[in-house]
């Protein structure tokens, strides 16, 4: 290599004086200063021998005295030796020697982007980019030596550095469930307040509802389905510090909701296991509309009733519904939702800012959207009138529309309308162009009558109840029977 002097070296970064040190076999060069790596340079080109360099407190070499870069490295890393002269290949064909090629060979830019040339002593241009590639490499490699151990080591403990690997990826949801379960810590704050849940499936504990603030804590969405909370719980239990890139605080576990254990609450019976019963208990819609008295009288519904609204395109659906919704909406007895899955965009302006739609939508999505879209508008609504349903309360969901929507998730929405024995009950009401299936209550519209402005619009023939006696009693139903044949008499 060339001869270089000492302002030449001092002009040189610090991984190219190791890149010389390194081919020079200054033993323990990447301990020393600059200044003294500068003087151990000049030292071994003028045929000395530098002085050693200071061992660190941690055994830095070998009971033989080779270097720490030639000894086995700790942990259980890989022995890698130093780059030396029997590394590297002579080109055929000319004089140039060149290195074999590492993805650090090919770094030959400054940290500031251009690329630096060290200054050639003698006039051989191809020789000294090469040299300078291999000095570079050989940095890179030493490097890689002392640092290789740290880097697998930030990897095993995995976190979210660039060190994780795909196993420690793959434990992150075991790591972060032993992270919620874990006991708090001796003094850790506990929290208390409201649950608010949002779109997504997660939420957030209100400490002053139901304004948010910053002293508010996150709920995983693991958190509520594993605890089966709804909006307005009262729940409580310890929370952890926001970590880094984290703006709220997050609750570690759930100790108690509504006052009672949670271990209690999830120790109880799966919805889907919960006994059920035809309904029983008739709602009354109560209004003047010519077609809600008459779905009333001859379709009637009670809680747990699973009711389609049916009929061709133009026959009404969407403004049953919306009607069906104001005779229902404020009543303390009835938890009352409304999902928009899959309608008009003027619609969706009418519920929201409507006098004439008192429910906001839960969620709202037009009939642009996709499967997936209408799909999970609809699921987080029956997931929340399940949980009320399952603690006891009458929960009502009304859907505009079924359409659209996968076939199995409108029939796992349809199937989750229930009452249950001695508990809550679960309605749903939801527009549709035919019967999906397993309806207790249909209520067919027709188009024709619809487009004349003859009401009430009932398809009586179409429409039907299961078991009606349960629900108007035994004259009541056979009243139903009888109307239901004079207007198929009437239609014949």
């Amino acid at each position: 290599m060339s001869v270089l002097d000492r302002s030449a070296l001092e002009a040189s970064p610090l991984a190219d004086l190791h890149a010389i040190a390194s081919e020079l076999s200054i033993d323990g060069y990447r301990r020393l200063r600059k200044a003294q790596l500068i003087d151990a340079i000049l030292t071994k080109q003028e045929g000395g021998e530098p002085a050693p360099a200071p061992e660190p407190a941690s055994a830095g070499a070998t009971g033989n005295g080779a270097p720490a870069a030639e000894a086995q490295e700790p942990a259980g890393g890989r022995r890698r030796r130093r780059s030396t002269a029997a590394d590297e290949d002579e080109e055929t064909g000319g004089g140039r020697r060149r290195r074999r090629s590492t993805a650090a060979d090919e770094e030959d830019e400054e940290p500031t982007g251009g690329r630096r040339r060290r200054p050639a002593a003698t006039g051989d241009e191809d020789e000294e980019p090469g040299a300078g590639r291999r000095r570079r490499g050989a940095a890179a490699e030493e490097e890689d030596e002392e640092s290789g151990a740290g880097r697998r080591r930030r990897g095993r403990r995995g976190g979210r550095g660039r060190g994780a690997t795909g196993r420690d990826e793959a434990e992150a949801p075991e790591r972060e469930a032993a992270e919620e379960e874990a006991e708090p810590a001796p003094g850790e704050e506990m929290v208390e307040g409201v649950v608010e849940l949002l779109a997504n499936g997660s939420g957030f504990v209100r400490v002053d509802p139901p304004e948010p603030s910053d002293d508010d804590v996150y709920i995983s969405s693991a958190q509520v389905k594993r605890c089966e909370l709804v909006s307005g719980d009262r729940i409580a239990g310890p929370k952890r510090a926001p970590r880094r890139s984290e703006r709220f605080a997050s609750l570690i576990r759930i100790e108690t909701i509504n006052s009672r254990p949670a271990a209690e609450l999830a120790d109880s019976v799966r919805f889907d296991d919960l006994p059920a019963a035809f309904p029983s208990e008739r709602i009354k819609v109560g209004s003047d509309d010519a077609t809600l008295k008459a779905i009333e009288l001859l379709t009637p519904f009670g809680k747990g009733s699973r009711v389609t609204i049916t009929g061709a395109a133009r026959a009404g659906k969407t403004e049953v519904l919306r009607r069906l919704a104001q005779a229902l909406a404020g009543r303390e007895e009835l938890s009352v939702s409304v999902v928009l899955a899959g309608v008009r965009p003027e619609e969706i302006s009418e519920w929201n800012g409507g006098a004439s739609a008192p429910v906001a939508p839960a969620a709202a999505v037009s009939f642009a959207a996709s499967e997936d879209a209408r799909n999970a508008a609809i699921e987080p609504a029956i997931d929340q009138a399940r949980r009320l349903a399952a603690r006891g309360a009458d929960a009502v969901v009304l859907i505009d529309t079924l359409d659209g929507c996968s076939p199995h998730l409108a029939r796992k929405a349809l199937a989750a309308a229930r009452n249950i024995v001695d508990g809550g009950s679960l309605t749903v009401i939801a527009t549709a162009a035919h019967p999906v299936g397993g309806e207790t209550t249909v209520i067919a519209l027709d188009a024709r009558r619809t487009s004349l402005g003859r009401f009430p619009a009932l398809d009586l023939p179409a429409s039907g109840t299961m078991r009606p006696e349960l629900l108007v009693g035994d004259a009541a139903a056979q009243a139903i029977t009888r109307s239901r044949a004079e207007a198929a008499e009437g239609g014949a």
